[in-house]
């Protein structure tokens, strides 16, 4: 077997280490022994764009915002599925995600941090939600969803008073839509509570319809 290759480490927010690892082709990240991404589980994160495209149609001059650049298969994805009028804004708390993503990860990135509808935002996605003009669509990969293991601060994404920033922050019609690595009841009560329509999905977190089942919400604002 292949063994396991350190290419770069840094500290999280708030403490504790973050290690990018490498085995052949298959890429991941690290907390300690707890895997926060890795290569070979990308479908439910390209589904979030792929669902979200397919929810806001041919809408002109779209503006995307996603929260967290990981292992950007969100970001790959939705260059596709967005048009090319689009404006996509990512939203990276790592500054390291960012460097590897121009270095070791750059097999998996590609040229998608150069496409002229890419906007990098360095900081908090929680200050791009209210930095300017609204999104029709803000899609969210950030920790391990609603219930986040490694930064507290991220709770305030998800709690009451961060829903309604998101919401305010959406063009009539548009979405929220956030991933989750597991299923979410006293969530989704609280999304509802915010008087968007909400659908809830699981899916595979791998291409052939294997792996764990991951959860994404879509929570669209009223038109009117």
């Amino acid at each position: 077997m292949i063994p396991w290759q350190k290419l770069g480490e840094t500290t999280m927010p708030g403490g504790g280490p973050m290690t990018l690892m490498q085995r052949g082709s298959e890429f991941s990240v690290m907390s300690g022994t707890i895997t926060l991404m890795n290569s070979r589980m990308s479908n439910s994160e390209e589904q979030l764009a792929n669902l979200s495209a397919a929810r806001l149609g041919s809408r002109p001059k779209a503006r995307i915002l996603i929260g967290g650049l990981g292992l950007g298969f969100t970001l790959r994805a939705a260059l596709k599925c967005f048009a090319a009028d689009s404006e996509i804004t990512v939203a990276e708390l790592v500054p390291e995600i960012v460097d590897w993503a121009r270095g070791p990860l750059l097999p998996l990135h590609g040229d998608s941090l150069d496409d002229h509808r890419v906007r990098i935002h360095l900081g908090d996605v929680s200050t791009a939600i209210t930095a300017g003009k609204p999104f029709d669509a803000i899609l969210l990969d950030v920790d391990n969803g609603p219930d986040g293991l490694f930064r507290p601060a991220n709770d305030r994404l998800y709690n009451a008073a961060g829903l309604a920033a998101a919401q305010a922050a959406l063009t009539p019609g548009g979405h929220l839509a956030i991933w989750s690595s597991h299923p979410d009841d006293r969530f989704t009560r609280r999304l509802k509570q915010t008087g968007m329509q909400v659908d809830q999905v699981t899916v595979r977190a791998r291409n052939n319809g294997k792996g764990d089942r991951h959860t994404l919400w879509f929570a669209t604002k009223p038109s009117d």
